[in-house]
């Protein structure tokens, strides 16, 4: 198709989702996002790391043709527009994009732009595997039992944005309704802001659908559904009911409850057996800080995860390292999972590790493992080697303080030490 301001990179193919798979070319075209603020500095560097990983992981008969495209400040000077429908358009078209930090207003001004993205391409499981890399500073005492993947739903919950203003009209109305209709009680003479959480069925076990398939696809050994149903019973508590129906439903051969786990089985499950247990969200907390290695895959509502996957994050360097994607059916976009840092940007100064890893969940989505496991041992070495950027420089003895830029050269320097091409 033709684009005003998007173009089409020379040599490249797109990528196809034809009867529920991927069909990547050697020579693939991907999206890509600088973002706002310290992005085009974590893009650069990053966009250095993944080609040499290709390179050398394929010896050259593999090459990604990168397509830029624009949202937030940048797309506001492109097009005068923050998120405009070419780039949504742009976004189907290539299937597969990777984009760095964009920036959203608190408390006013234009729309989530992460949120939109999401809702927009229906990407509705926001995925973050969390897990430590050796000598990255930690706050536990054990970071290498924390490898958890976060299947966090995307569109619903109250993120879907349903809200209404304090004072307003709206506000007014529905307060009314839910109180001469339904019963509802509110604090008197006060005015109210109203947010609406929808929680659906079939939002619910797409998501979860989702995250037992990657489960079993991966090796791991549980699902863990994390709700607050014990308070919010129609809504979280009815995400872990849908959760239980649906593996038994479609998934009963290879899945079991922890309930069966403990009565069938003593507690050992079957090889190739998945366990689908829940937990509730606040005690949840306090578990991945003092038994993370009892969880594995973990599926919950948008705004758990949204704290969940930060908390977590935290246990093992923070979420400046922590990758994220946004996947649908056919459809994903991956993702530095921080913000902007205004006050950093265009100092060739910070971490650029969540935008790289993304960049490797990307790889390991189109298939190309070899590649993004490469990238995952030199950027290990390079650690190990204390090569590392100020935030973690700071916290550790003999460290060499590096820039972004610096940071990438001395990963990809590494990659000859820890892979030969295939």
């Amino acid at each position: 198709m033709a684009y005003q301001h998007v173009k089409l990179p020379e040599g490249g193919a797109k990528i196809r989702y034809a009867n529920d798979q991927l069909i990547v070319p050697d020579n693939p075209i991907v999206g890509y996002f600088e973002g706002d603020g310290i992005g085009p500095d974590i893009t650069r560097a990053s966009l250095r790391v993944w080609d040499a990983g290709v390179a050398r992981a394929y010896g050259g008969q593999r090459q990604i043709h990168w397509m830029q495209l624009y949202a937030g400040e940048q797309a506001n000077e492109v097009y005068g527009d923050y998120f405009p429908p070419e780039t949504l358009e742009a976004l189907r078209d290539v299937v597969v994009s990777i984009k760095g930090p964009l920036t959203t207003p608190i408390g006013g001004g234009f729309r989530s732009l992460n949120v939109a993205l999401r809702q927009e391409l229906d990407l509705y499981a926001c995925v973050r595997p969390v897990r430590h890399y050796p000598n990255i500073p930690s706050p536990l005492r054990q970071p290498d039992k924390v490898d958890v993947v976060i299947f966090r739903e995307n569109t619903e919950d109250v993120y879907a944005g349903i809200e209404y203003k304090a004072g307003s009209p709206e506000a007014a109305r529905v307060i009314s309704f839910l109180e001469t209709e339904l019963g509802a009680h509110f604090l008197s003479n006060v005015e109210c802001g109203v947010g609406i959480k929808p929680i659906s069925e079939f939002g619910s076990k797409r998501l979860i659908r989702k995250a037992i398939r990657y489960a079993l696809e991966n090796g791991r050994q549980s699902v863990t559904l994390v709700h607050k149903g014990n308070i919010q019973k129609f809504t979280e508590g009815a995400f872990r009911n849908w959760g239980y129906e649906l593996a038994k439903e479609e998934f009963g051969d290879v899945t079991l409850s922890e309930d069966e786990l403990w009565s069938q089985y003593g507690g050992k499950a079957p090889a190739g057996k998945v366990v689908i247990k829940d937990r509730i969200a606040d005690i949840m907390f306090q578990l991945m800080l003092l038994r993370p290695d009892e969880f594995d895959v973990i599926a919950t509502p948008n705004l758990n995860g949204d704290y969940l996957s930060d908390a977590v994050a935290a246990e093992v360097g923070g979420i400046g390292i922590a990758p994220g994607g946004n996947i649908g059916d056919g459809l994903a976009v991956f993702e530095a999972t921080h913000g902007t840092a205004p006050k950093y940007a265009n100092q060739d100064k910070v971490n650029p590790g969540s935008l790289l890893f993304s960049g490797v969940m990307l790889l390991e989505y189109i298939g190309w493992r070899e590649a993004a496991d490469l990238i995952t041992a030199a950027y290990t070495e390079t650690v190990k080697d204390r090569i590392v950027t100020y935030d973690f420089a700071r916290q550790m003895e003999g460290a060499t303080e590096v820039k972004t830029s610096e940071f990438a050269t001395a990963i990809i320097d590494r990659m000859a030490r820890v892979g030969q091409p295939a």
